[in-house]
């Protein structure tokens, strides 16, 4: 029997027992049940639980320059566009633009039902060659972005533990919209979990306070999925996974615009000539549908 069989029988056994109707005549062993079922459901639903829920999508540029930083915002048009397919709403919570309109890093946040199911396979690195519009002599580049999905988590869940001392809280001056005192007030959030130097950057709200409590989230919802990532490497009898280097041979899919035009999964194996309608109409559903049907 393995894990999760074990699990959903002992699930089984605290669940008979609550149904008994002499349950509630010791509160605190009563009590004690319960947190164990709630703990026990969130064991073998795991990262499923959140597949039909909202998520969060960050775009980083890597390595490419002004390139890439085009790249990524090429990537957020094509995002946004199948998300308007869908009929999701989305908003930016944070965003570091360069002076051409490109992308040093975003997050958006996507609502929508199960957003996070379908879009948790597009985190990874992407890769464009085209011929470079950054380039005088228009030589054909190479540029790298990564793309990160996280799924949206309930509020005070317990899924995730983090101690305070863990945490680098920073507070800036936001630099993005909300009036006369966006540039007075320090409205704008940073939070490093030391441990896994995992970070957040949130501008979005109009609070100190709130824009705080959406990093949190965001920061619990990064140790959710490395948490998970790391339990599927560990079932594979594999190393656990380390710090994504966003450049050459960890993409997984390649947007080719020059000497041909073609978008390639580089775990599925699905191709796409017309890469217009990937980059912009937002038509990834075929890529979406291949790695989830792995």
């Amino acid at each position: 029997m393995d894990n999760n069989e074990e699990l959903k029988k002992e699930l089984e056994t605290l669940e008979s027992q609550m149904s008994q109707a002499n349950f509630w005549e010791n509160k605190v062993s009563a009590q004690a049940i319960i947190r164990r079922i709630a703990f026990l459901k969130d064991e073998i639903l795991g990262n499923q639980k959140y597949d039909k829920g909202n998520c969060i999508l960050s775009v980083l540029s890597g390595a490419g320059g002004d390139d890439a930083e085009d790249f990524s915002a090429m990537l957020v048009r094509m995002y946004t566009k199948y998300f308007e397919n869908k009929g999701w709403y989305w908003s930016i919570i944070h965003e570091n633009k360069n002076d051409l309109g490109g992308y040093r890093n975003i997050s958006i946040e996507v609502s929508g039902k199960g957003s996070y199911g379908l879009l948790k396979n597009e985190s990874g690195v992407h890769r464009l060659v085209r011929m470079s519009p950054f380039n005088s002599k228009g030589l054909r580049h190479t540029s790298f972005s990564l793309v990160e999905v996280i799924p949206e988590l309930e509020k005070n869940n317990n899924i995730v533990e983090i101690r305070p001392d863990d945490l680098r809280i920073e507070f800036s001056k936001s630099g993005g919209p909300g009036g006369q005192n966006v540039n007075k007030r320090e409205t704008a959030v940073r939070v490093v979990h030391l441990p896994t130097n995992l970070s957040v950057h949130v501008t979005s709200e109009r609070s100190q306070e709130q824009n705080k409590e959406k990093a949190l989230e965001m920061i619990k919802g990064k140790l959710f999925k490395k948490m998970e990532e790391d339990k599927a490497r560990e079932k594979d009898g594999l190393s656990i996974s380390k710090t994504i280097e966003i450049e050459w041979g960890s993409q997984i899919r390649s947007y080719v615009l020059h000497p041909y035009k073609m978008v390639k999964d580089h775990r599925t194996g699905v191709e796409i000539n017309n890469v217009d309608s990937i980059l912009l109409d937002g038509e990834i559903d075929r890529f979406i549908e291949a790695e989830l049907n792995l």
